[in-house]
């Protein structure tokens, strides 16, 4: 196969013609060509499925083989697009950690709520309230079992925990980041967690969450259940199995330091990484998830369980984005459009592409649909389920997919993006034409420009004000 230039890759990708990259040196084994999202029709609905709903961190939109990454190789991933649907239009509610698992955990916005506020939750004083519904709350009332096995960051104890919020069990860790081998977090704390209370274990963090995982997965289970499995990968620190020497000299540093900033520039390792590395910790996460689907499958429970992957938010540092413009923290393709996966053998056929654009609370509203639970009334879903779309082959709801941070704002409509930039100006895209965000049509469609802002702004009210920085 002749040689692909990085911007014929991006596009070919960006259509959804997985089958044509298939030759490039990510792809670990041949596929025929997508075809186009199709419901299945007159299938049956059977059974409630299981819910195991997959997160990685900060992995960006072209880190997997299947979405076009030349020198990464996810043939689990991979393979789980086959036997499914691969979204190219999946966007993270937020471009950060924390509101994003907001936004998932319970539908909504991420400024419906005073923790959602927080660009990412930094201290023990924030926290999803744990009197708000959430996914697991509602779908626990339905008559499923509940557990998080991973990172949570949605607030620390003693006030928050994902068993205050609705899940019946809890393996991980509550803070966004931590060191991989010593368990050491953002607080300066040991941070791995059974239930409420510390568990030690020092071995490599992915392969503690896959075992736990697995261990769950193959279970004699008497009900339906969500299971959400949250990773740490590939979020820095920068270490990939084996690498305990470096993990040691972060954790010193981290038992050394005399302040939060401290902590926090040995977490970062500003001064580590590589993209052999960082290609290193995305292929773990692929293997990770690979023996997470070879449990299910042995269990019997693979064509009832809906499998959901995607990425919290976009990719940085060391993530391979292109075509996309921008990365984690900000408001463009490439802070916020993430990859994303949906597999559910009884339901849905494999081997498709769908570019209809999404939003992570139109995943909440669709697992709670097709679990038969009901959104609490008083807490009113942003999201727009998707089940109609994927299973009954109705048209995918055309609303706008809004997005609010402190530094950005942006809103998309259909292939339309308004977008205002860290220095207050105003952008317009047609993603259609420039996924890259490059061509400014703002000068040229003012009344469509204004039209888009006036919608960004009216959702914009109804959500709670930013607090005061500190000066």
């Amino acid at each position: 196969m002749p040689e692909i230039s990085r911007r014929a890759l991006g596009a070919l990708v960006g259509g959804g013609a997985v089958g044509a990259v298939a030759g490039t040196a990510g792809a670990a084994e041949a596929a025929p060509a997508e075809r186009p999202f199709r419901a299945r029709p007159g299938a049956a609905f059977g059974q409630r499925p299981n819910l195991l709903v997959i997160l990685g961190d900060d992995l960006g939109w072209a880190d997997l083989s299947s979405y076009g990454a030349p020198h990464i190789s996810t043939p689990n991933l991979d393979r789980l697009a086959r036997q499914g649907v691969r979204f190219t239009d999946a966007y993270s509610g937020s471009a950060t950690c924390s509101p994003t698992r907001f936004s998932l955990y319970t539908g909504r916005y991420p400024g419906r709520t005073k923790g959602g506020l927080a660009e990412p939750i930094a201290d023990r004083a924030q926290g999803l309230d744990p009197n708000h519904p959430t996914l697991a709350s509602l779908l626990k009332k339905a008559g499923y079992a509940t557990a998080l096995i991973g990172k949570w960051h949605c607030g620390w104890l003693p006030d928050y925990s994902p068993t205050k919020s609705g899940w019946d069990e809890f393996f991980g860790n509550h803070g966004g980041v931590l060191e991989y081998f010593s368990k050491l977090g953002q607080l300066g704390e040991y941070d791995l967690y059974e239930g409420d209370a510390e568990y030690k274990d020092l071995r490599y963090y992915t392969n503690v969450l896959t075992e736990r995982a697995v261990e769950y997965v193959s279970r004699d289970h008497d009900k339906p259940w969500l299971l959400n499995l949250n990773f740490t990968t590939p979020h820095w620190p920068w270490l990939a199995e084996g690498d305990e020497e470096t993990g040691a000299e972060i954790a010193e540093k981290i038992r050394n330091a005399k302040s939060r900033a401290e902590v926090s520039a040995a977490l970062n390792h500003h001064d580590g990484g590589s993209v052999a590395k960082y290609t290193e910790m995305v292929q773990s996460l692929d293997a990770a998830v690979g023996e997470v689907l070879t449990a299910l499958r042995r269990s019997g429970q693979e064509e009832h369980t809906l499998v959901y992957f995607a990425s919290d938010n976009g990719g940085e540092r060391w993530s391979y984005l292109w075509p996309l413009s921008g990365e984690k923290f900000v408001l463009q393709e490439g802070g916020i459009r993430v990859p994303t996966i949906v597999r559910w053998p009884h339901r849905i056929d494999g081997n498709q592409v769908s570019h209809a654009p999404n939003l992570s609370p139109d995943w909440t509203a669709t697992f709670l649909e097709v679990a038969g639970a009901r959104p609490d009334p008083a807490y009113p879903l942003d999201g727009a389920s998707l089940a109609g779309y994927l299973l009954r082959g109705e048209q995918p709801s055309e609303h706008d997919l809004f997005w609010r941070v402190r530094a950005n704002r942006a809103l998309r409509r259909g292939n339309w993006k308004y977008y205002r930039d860290a220095a207050g100006k105003d952008h317009l895209y047609d993603l259609a034409e420039d996924q890259r965000e490059q061509a400014d049509l703002a000068p040229d469609r003012p009344e469509l420009l204004a039209e888009l802002k006036a919608a960004w702004e009216r959702t914009d009210r109804t959500l709670l004000p930013y607090p005061a920085q500190p000066a």
